[in-house]
C-alpha cells in the first residue's frame, strides 16, 4: 500500500483540486460491523449530493454481504488487510475522484494508493503521518451529536433525508428454521464483556415478554453458545441467533416485533430494518452512538444511567472531545461493569412494551 500511494500521491507532484462533479466516490475503511453501519447517513448523503456517482465502500469479509442489495447503490469492495487478493482487486479499479475516510486517517494511505485524488478526513488523528495523504480536514462537532451525523458531515451539502428502511434493501441470505409467531430477539452478546448485561436480567426480561405474548428468542455471535447457556441453561426459551451469520441476523431481526441488545453491531442492524430496538448503554454513550437526525423515525428507546461517574473518558477514534463521555477501560482495568449492572429489568420491558410491534 504505502509504495503505489507514495508514487501516487507524492512522487508525481501536480496540483490537487477538490472535483466539482465527481463520478466515482470512495469510502475508505475497515471498522467493525457496528461502525460500519453507522456510516450510512454519509453513504445516504453521497447518493443525494451525486446521484449518478459510482459509489464503492471497503467491507470486510464478513460485512460485505449485508451490501448485496446496493444500499443507495453503493458497492461493496472486499478489504481483508491479509488477504493481498483483495489489495489487488482493489487496485484493479479506476482511480476514484473522490474519497472519505471515517475513523481511523491510516486508510488515507489505502484511498491514495487506491488512486484517490481528493481525500477527506476527520483531523486529530495520532501520529501525524496517518493523515499525510489527506487533502481535506474536518473538526468533529463542538456540540454533543450522534456520531453517523457528525460523519455525514464530511460531505457537503444539506443533510440526508431521513432513513426509510425500505432505503437499505435486505441482503441475500442462506436459509435458515426461522421462527414464527411474534418474537422478540435477545441478543445478548457485545464486544466486550463490559457491555454485557447480568444473565440473571435477561432471563427475567425474557419471562416477562413471554408473559405477555412475545417468543424470546436468545441470539448472541457464532461463538456465544456458551454465553447464552450460562443465561438460561434449562433451555426455557429458543436460541437461535448464534448459528447465523450477519445477513441471517438481519432477517431474523427484520421480522422481530422487537429487539433488545447493548450497544453492539445488532443494534444498529435494528435501526436499518427498522425493528423496534432497545439499546442498552454501560460503558458506551447513548447520545454518541443512539439514532441522531437520520434514523429519528425508527423506533427506538435507549436505557442507560445518565452521567455514571466513571463513564469519563472524552476519546473517539484518538481524538480528544470535550463532550464526548464513555469508557473505554479494557476488563483488565475494570473488574465489573457496574454500569450495566445498574440497569434494571423493569426499565427495559417498560420501554420495550412501549415500542414493540404489535
Amino acid at each position: 500500500v504505502l509504495p503505489r500511494a507514495l508514487a501516487r500521491r507524492f512522487l508525481r507532484m501536480q496540483r490537487r483540486q477538490r472535483p466539482a462533479a465527481p463520478r466515482r466516490v470512495l469510502v475508505a475503511q475497515h471498522l467493525l460491523t457496528g461502525d460500519v453501519l453507522m456510516l450510512t447517513p454519509l453513504l445516504a448523503k453521497l447518493r443525494q449530493r451525486h446521484p449518478d456517482a459510482d459509489i464503492a465502500i471497503t467491507a470486510r469479509r464478513a460485512v460485505a454481504p449485508l451490501f448485496s442489495g446496493r444500499p443507495y447503490g453503493v458497492r461493496a469492495l472486499l478489504y481483508e488487510p491479509r488477504e493481498p487478493a483483495t489489495l489487488k482487486a482493489l487496485f484493479e479499479e479506476p482511480g476514484f475522484d473522490l474519497a472519505f475516510v471515517p475513523g481511523d486517517n491510516r486508510y488515507s494511505w489505502l484511498a491514495a494508493a487506491a488512486g484517490a485524488r481528493w481525500i477527506v478526513a476527520f483531523g486529530g488523528d495520532r501520529p501525524a503521518s496517518k493523515s499525510w495523504p489527506v487533502d481535506e480536514s474536518h473538526s468533529y462537532s463542538s456540540a454533543p451529536a450522534a456520531w453517523g451525523d457528525m460523519v455525514a458531515d464530511l460531505a457537503e451539502g444539506a443533510p440526508p433525508h431521513p432513513y426509510r428502511p425500505q432505503d437499505w434493501p435486505a441482503p441475500a441470505c442462506a436459509p435458515f428454521d426461522a421462527p414464527s409467531g411474534r418474537y422478540a430477539v435477545l441478543h445478548v452478546e457485545a464486544s466486550t464483556p463490559l457491555k454485557q448485561w447480568d444473565g440473571a436480567k435477561w432471563l427475567t426480561l425474557a419471562g416477562l415478554l413471554a408473559r405477555s405474548g412475545i417468543q424470546p428468542i436468545w441470539s448472541a455471535g457464532l461463538t456465544g453458545s456458551a454465553l447464552l447457556h450460562g443465561i438460561d441453561p434449562a433451555g426455557r426459551f429458543k436460541a437461535l441467533g448464534h448459528r447465523l451469520d450477519l445477513a441471517q441476523l438481519w432477517h431474523l431481526v427484520s421480522r422481530a416485533a422487537l429487539l433488545v441488545c447493548p450497544d453492539t453491531s445488532a443494534m444498529h442492524i435494528g435501526r436499518l430494518t427498522g425493528t423496534p430496538t432497545v439499546g442498552l448503554f454501560g460503558p458506551s454513550s447513548a447520545e454518541l452512538f443512539g439514532p441522531g437526525e437520520f434514523w429519528r423515525n425508527v423506533p427506538y428507546r435507549a436505557v442507560t444511567i445518565a452521567d455514571f461517574p466513571c463513564r469519563d473518558q472524552h476519546r473517539l477514534f484518538k481524538r480528544e472531545i470535550s463532550w464526548v463521555q464513555r469508557c473505554q477501560r479494557t476488563p483488565a482495568e475494570c473488574a465489573a461493569p457496574r454500569c450495566m449492572q445498574a440497569i434494571e429489568a423493569d426499565g427495559v420491558a417498560q420501554a420495550a412494551f412501549e415500542i414493540a410491534r404489535p
